[in-house]
């Protein structure tokens, strides 16, 4: 298939559609509204959608400092588009911005499941000694 790979933010609809089907918006903490959602989407350092025409097929996108820490967020594809290697792909764009801008860490948190995917892609697990946290207000 041939599919268009962009920068271009995609519209809310599309994005709530696809944060819909893709089951992510099930796994946030806390409440948030799909207009906030997208607004974190708008605001991030860099993000990449893939689109089967005008259906946003994939999406991911990073919050960054420019510098040297990256932490990627909201890796959604659509189910029907899974196992095409589309995850794989938004994962490298990723990575390959962190390269192009000099950045060398680059942190994720993971959705249930989802570990042996992005070991697959060269992610490690945090140290037990080192592991990360957070806090959910």
């Amino acid at each position: 298939m041939n599919y268009l790979v962009t920068v271009k933010l995609p519209t809310f609809e599309q994005f709530t559609s696809l944060h819909e089907a893709s089951g992510l918006i099930k796994n946030k903490k806390g409440s948030y509204s799909k207009e906030q959602l997208f607004q974190a989407a708008n605001n991030s350092w860099y993000h990449i959608s893939i689109f089967d025409g005008d259906q946003l097929i994939a999406f991911g996108r990073m919050i960054s400092d420019g510098v040297y820490q990256a932490l990627i967020c909201d890796v959604m594809v659509d189910p029907s588009y899974q196992k095409k290697g589309l995850g794989k792909q938004i994962i490298e764009e990723l990575v390959s911005k962190c390269r192009e801008s000099g950045i060398q860490s680059i942190q994720l948190f993971s959705a249930k499941g989802k570990q042996h995917f992005y070991k697959k892609l060269g992610f490690a697990e945090r140290e037990q000694d080192a592991p990360g946290m957070s806090l959910i207000i």
